[in-house]
């Protein structure tokens, strides 16, 4: 199971922009940014700056549990991915030229 939040979907009459959210949650908007691609997981200084920024919400409206998917457990440093790529690129190409 992992966290997930809703307070992107609140965030629209209550803030301007990410970057005032984050000043209010007291937190760096890098880790809103990162937070809200999936880059991040939510950790505990998040949810108390939810709590801050969202006073009028109850806790399970701004979090909730979801199921880890495989593709969640597996995701690729960007290098590796690249990485990746090319073999597949290079395998392609190559298996093409033997079989000529």
């Amino acid at each position: 199971m992992i966290i997930r939040t809703r307070i992107f979907d609140l965030i629209n009459g209550n803030y301007n922009n990410l970057s005032h959210l984050a000043q209010t949650m007291g937190i760096s908007v890098s880790q809103i940014y990162r937070v809200r691609t999936g880059k991040r997981n939510i950790n505990q200084k998040f949810i108390t700056g939810a709590i801050k920024a969202f006073p009028q919400y109850k806790l399970d409206q701004l979090f909730y549990l979801a199921i880890e998917t495989h593709s969640d457990t597996l995701k690729e440093p960007s290098v590796t991915a690249h990485r990746r790529r090319l073999e597949e690129k290079y395998n392609n190409s190559h298996s093409t030229t033997e079989s000529s």
